[in-house]
């Protein structure tokens, strides 16, 4: 199997690549669950790598299922570690690692110093190490931290010069110990001057169409002025595609609000190159009679598997309360690829279904996204399991303090 193939969703497989919480509790009764967490971390699932979060779900499923963490070891120093190409090969494996240590399987921790040491993307690893903030797990390492770290590495890694893994090795270790002195006497960055330019709207919009460095502020007052000249730019810009004008014209449209939506309304109906800024404005600022428009767009990005898109339709559709997308968007949570959207889907079906949505938000509470979890602990109902699972939240080590924070207070309730 290729590394990006997505398994069907009706299968256990597919749903803890996704992410999915019914599978973490399925997991457990299922045989040879085991050997597809483990594919799950050496093949990276994840749609988006830079947003989207599995790691401290693989580590529960390890823990839960009484897993050795040899196989992720494997992974690790597989002799593909040192060809391939792929920046991210190692990235879900250290992560996951990182939080079993974090959940009390500290033998993790030896992989992990092993390929700080040898390892091709040996940084990740010695970082990770040093997040957890225990001298005890990286003894020895100083010395490799210092000799293999250039200024940026370093840079980087003394991040928290409170950490004490840091602090120990800035006594030990000179280029460390400068390192920290660079990091603490360095200033505040100072922030960017915007320099507002003047003139009329017919002046600024002549500016745009110079494509120079100065059309961006001129684009951008244009949209601090709510000028309608801009929507006139947008439909000659727009259609040439992807491009650095395409996305200041986007950023500076987000400064609109109901005035923008007659025009968005226009492009949305018309399709072509300006619609899916025009569901992007009416995702924001539409009202219920812009409820089918956005129907019409999230059907087309479920069916055409456009996730990235889906987003803006989602949250309108949920911001509006619309009844109608209920069908689309329980379709929508058991299909993305997209773990990033869940916690959307999650919020959108609460304002949307709120008694239906009962299911979801309880799903949610062993969901990959610490959002969603976030959303479902204060939302899904008091329950003996669900009680029992705010519980095991609230006092988990690895847990995001915003999750911490909300299941703490369901549980005293």
């Amino acid at each position: 199997m290729d590394a990006n193939v997505i398994q069907p969703v009706n299968t256990l497989h597919g749903q803890l690549q996704r992410g999915l919480g019914r599978a973490a509790r399925k997991a457990a009764q299922t045989r040879g669950a085991g050997e597809f967490v483990y594919d799950c971390v050496r093949r990276d699932p994840r749609w988006d790598r830079q947003v989207e979060s599995r790691s401290l779900y693989y580590a529960r499923l390890v823990v839960d299922l009484e897993l050795p963490v040899h196989p992720i070891t494997e992974h690790l120093f597989d002799p593909a570690d040192a060809t391939d190409p792929d920046d991210w090969r190692a990235s879900l494996a250290i992560d996951t690692l990182t939080d079993l240590v974090r959940l009390s399987r500290r033998e993790a921790a030896r992989p992990l110093r092993r390929y700080a040491e040898e390892g091709t993307h040996w940084f990740e690893a010695l970082d990770a190490l040093v997040s957890l903030g225990d001298p005890a797990l990286v003894h020895g390492l100083g010395p490799v931290a210092a000799a293999r770290c250039d200024d940026d590495d370093l840079h980087w890694l003394v991040d928290d010069p409170g950490n004490p893994v840091i602090r120990q090795w800035a006594v030990e270790h000179p280029a460390i110990a400068d390192a920290v002195a660079k990091r603490r006497g360095s200033p505040p960055p100072r922030p960017r001057e915007h320099h507002r330019p003047d003139g009329s709207d017919g002046d600024l919009l002549a500016l745009a169409h110079q494509r120079s460095d100065a059309s961006i502020e001129a684009i951008m007052e244009l949209g601090r002025r709510r000028s309608p000249a801009l929507f006139d730019l947008a439909e000659e810009v727009l259609p040439e595609g992807a491009s650095r004008w395409r996305g200041v014209i986007c950023r500076a449209l987000r400064e609109y609000s109901a005035e923008a939506v007659p025009r968005a309304r226009q492009w949305a109906s018309a399709g072509g190159p300006c619609a899916d800024v025009g569901i992007m404005i009416l995702s924001r600022h539409g009202t219920s009679q812009d409820v089918p428009l956005l129907l019409k767009a999230f059907s087309e990005d479920l069916a055409n598997r456009c996730w990235g898109g889906a987003a803006g339709p989602i949250e309108g559709l949920g911001r509006l309360r619309a009844g109608a997308a209920v069908p689309l968007l329980k379709e929508a949570w058991i299909e993305t690829e997209y773990a990033y959207l869940r916690p959307r889907l999650l919020t959108a079906l609460l304002r949307t279904a709120p008694h239906t949505s009962e299911t979801f938000a309880a799903e949610a509470l062993w969901d990959c996204e610490d959002e969603a979890r976030r959303i479902a602990a204060a939302a899904a109902p008091l329950t003996e399991d669900n009680r029992l699972r705010l519980r095991r939240l609230a006092s988990c080590a690895a847990e995001e303090p915003g999750v911490v924070s909300v299941a703490v207070d369901r549980t005293e309730t």
